[in-house]
């Protein structure tokens, strides 16, 4: 997984500015069940959002880290308790992906 530059990386803010939180996490922290959905939405929409609501920043930033090494996802940005991730799927359809629609 090769690094994001600054001009990829505000290509992908750009790109996720108007999208919606697909995932919460919330109390239970990194259950299998957040994981297996945030894996799903990784491989339909490449681009997401996930709103974190646990804790602290310290503790936002560690579960923001943990989900980006356990589904193998870059992190674009992260404000606040929402992050932006990526990761990319070559046979994302493209009635689904983020990137794709935005090509279009």
């Amino acid at each position: 997984m090769s690094p994001l530059n600054s001009k990829e990386l505000r290509q992908f803010r750009a790109l996720a500015h108007p999208l919606r939180p697909v995932v919460t996490v919330a109390g239970n922290g990194l259950s299998p069940s957040v994981l297996q959905e945030l894996d799903r939405a990784l491989l339909d929409h490449e681009l997401i959002k996930v709103k974190v609501s646990v804790g602290d920043r310290d503790e936002r930033e560690v579960l923001v880290s943990a989900l980006c090494d356990q589904t193998g996802a870059h992190l674009v940005q992260r404000i606040g308790n929402v992050a932006i991730l990526l990761r990319h799927n070559p046979a994302a359809d493209p009635k689904k992906s983020n990137l794709h629609r935005a090509q279009s």
